[in-house]
């Protein structure tokens, strides 16, 4: 499982992160941060810088839990700095016997593998030839020389870290098949233990203070609920004060003076990259460097958070003190001299990380797009997580930046958004604004509309004709009652029921509805047709309302009284009409017959309208 993990559902996309990763090992991808696991060298800064809280480094508590439930021997090595961790407990036997109330069968000290190393370190400068080294304590530090400045490899100094060397010693006391765990500040620790085997300080599982701490809770273990108990043998000497700058060479009593010795010592993030960088570059930077990925490991990355440096320190100077206090150097000595043949040499290998250097040319080009093409906007704020422009372009043409990281470019969107929202505000104000118009016109529009329908629906029902409009279907749209009293009771009786007749089948209304299926197929009107109803004649016009959709009918029963002697009078004036061009043709051969005729008709005419 990955060291370092995100949970992208609490990740806010601060950047935060990015911008504390020594090793560029965070980029955004599917809109939260991302490690990349192969660049990543676990100093556990991210996790610690993240205020939401979304990036985790791997747990081993449960599995702690199960090593302990085993029937195996499993053994603790606690790390000195856990006096910095516990500052509310004043006696370091507290603790101890806490971590075996958890069910360790021993607690042993790393401080006595640190005072192991610290003379394997010893050695390695007092016989000098010219070399200069890098500590290899830190994992942190390891991790990064390897991965991101493998000309340095060489330099790494070839001794195990001080966990390690204690892991080979408690073997060697306890057993080869004894199962171990480290109490560590160190996350990075965590991975760095996997490389080695049983024969060779293998460590099952390294439990972080924070992780310590929740088996504490778990478990409901309290100081006030144990027994002081004792470290198990082999105790240490000043071992314990390797969790400090400096503490290590302390330990062997090397001349660390700023005269006479040749060693720097530094930590912190920024100190710990110049540094290295400086002995990369500068053939002046001759002096061996001892450095401190973390504020030394009394601030590591696995220790609770605000956690005050100063404080921790003298925790631990204060332990290292009491521990003196009971010191049996001859003891010690007898321990020391018992592991002598112990091999604490360990071998470092390449993982090249380093990226291409992009072109100045890509470089350039990154800028301009960015809108930074000119020095004078190369601003270098940070706020992407790099300490220049340029080193963010760099980083976004090797793939593991974005332009959204950038603020300046992401405000310059933003106001450019903001503008185009305000303007998109103004055209929909616009448009509401029209938008009420043309509803205030669409009521008035259809009020209209409704008092035109109301008026030619009351018109269409003072009419003596019968009339009907019916739809595609041949569904009556609207009838007026003229056309319901032509069809006879049952048509009425269905108009009670159906007012209108609105929706009925004009086909099992009116047998002559072929007509209106005629004209709504061919979109010519039919006028005047006569078309016998039973008993009764009816004349009947058939015309489009609208082409194959709407038409409309006009029904006339001829033998009504006011529409029979209509009829007799406008066929009569047909006739005579008729009849007048023909006299026109023949007048010179019937002579006064055409007067004779125009009399007779008009004779008709005449009596017909006195009968009206």
């Amino acid at each position: 499982m990955q060291l370092i993990t995100v949970n992208k559902d609490k990740c806010n996309l601060s950047y935060t992160c990015i911008r504390v990763c020594p090793s560029k090992a965070i980029k955004i991808k599917d809109n939260h941060a991302h490690i990349i696991a192969n660049r990543c060298i676990g100093c556990g800064n991210c996790v610690t810088m993240c205020a939401q809280g979304a990036i985790e480094y791997r747990k081993e508590e449960d599995y702690v839990k199960e090593l302990l439930q085993r029937d195996e021997k499993v053994v603790a090595i606690c790390d000195p700095s856990i006096s910095g961790e516990f500052d509310d407990i004043n006696d370091y036997r507290s603790f101890v016997g806490m971590i075996r109330e958890l069910g360790f069968d021993y607690v042993v000290e790393a401080a006595f593998g640190a005072d192991l190393v610290a003379y394997k370190y010893k050695e390695l400068l007092n016989n000098f030839h010219g070399k200069y080294y890098l500590s290899t304590k830190c994992p942190a530090l390891v991790n990064h020389v390897e991965r991101y400045y493998p000309d340095l490899v060489e330099n790494l100094a070839p001794i195990v870290n001080p966990i390690i060397a204690m892991a080979k010693v408690v073997r060697e006391k306890y057993g080869k098949d004894v199962k171990i765990v480290s109490l560590s500040p160190c996350v990075p620790s965590k991975d760095d233990v996997k490389f080695f085997n049983k024969s060779d300080g293998e460590v099952q599982a390294v439990l972080s203070f924070i992780e310590l701490r929740k088996l504490f809770k778990e478990k409901g273990v309290t100081a006030k609920k144990v027994e002081y108990a004792e470290f198990d043998p082999p105790f240490a000497r000043i071992g314990g004060l390797f969790p400090m700058s400096h503490g290590l060479f302390q330990a062997a009593e090397i001349d660390n003076s700023m005269l006479r010795g040749n060693i720097i010592s530094t930590e912190g993030r920024n100190n710990f990259l110049s540094s290295l960088d400086e002995f990369h570059r500068s053939s002046d930077l001759s002096q061996h460097l001892d450095l401190f990925y973390c504020q030394g490991c009394i601030m590591g990355a696995g220790t609770s958070k605000n956690g005050r440096k100063f404080s921790r320190r003298s925790q631990v100077l204060k332990y290292v003190r009491k521990r003196l206090k009971t010191f049996d150097k001859d003891e010690w000595q007898k321990e020391i001299d018992a592991c002598s043949h112990i091999d604490l040499s360990r071998k470092f290998s390449i993982k090249d990380q380093r990226l291409p250097v992009p072109t100045a040319e890509e470089v350039q080009s990154v800028l301009t797009d960015m809108g930074k093409g000119k020095i004078e906007d190369q601003l270098g704020c940070g706020s992407c997580g790099y300490e220049s422009c340029k080193k963010f372009a760099e980083a976004t043409v090797q793939g593991i930046a974005k332009f959204e990281q950038c603020s300046s470019v992401t405000i310059k969107n933003m106001n450019a958004y903001i503008k185009k929202l305000g303007e998109t505000n103004d055209k929909l104000n616009n448009t509401k604004l029209a938008l009420k118009e043309s509803e205030a016109q669409a009521k008035e529009e259809h009020r209209l509309a409704v008092e035109a329908s109301e008026t030619t629906s009351a018109m269409l029902q003072k009419l003596p004709t019968g009339v009907v409009i019916v739809n595609e279907n041949l569904k009556i749209i609207e009838s007026n009652n003229s056309f319901v009293n032509l069809l006879g009771e049952e048509t009425k009786l269905l108009n009670e029921i159906i007012p209108g007749l609105v929706d009925a089948d004009l086909t099992k209304v009116i047998p002559f509805h072929r007509l209106f299926s005629t004209v709504l197929l061919n979109g010519e009107d039919i006028l005047k047709k006569d078309v016998h109803y039973g008993s009764r004649l009816f004349n009947v016009s058939v015309f489009t309302i609208k082409k194959n959709k709407v038409v409309g009918g006009i029904i006339r029963d001829l033998y009504a009284p006011e529409v029979r002697t209509e009829e007799v009078i406008g066929r009569a004036r047909d006739v005579i009409k008729e009849n007048l061009q023909t006299v026109q043709q023949i007048a010179f051969l019937l002579g006064e017959s055409a007067s004779k005729t125009e009399k007779i008709l008009n004779s008709i005419i005449k009596s017909h309208t006195k009968e009206e």
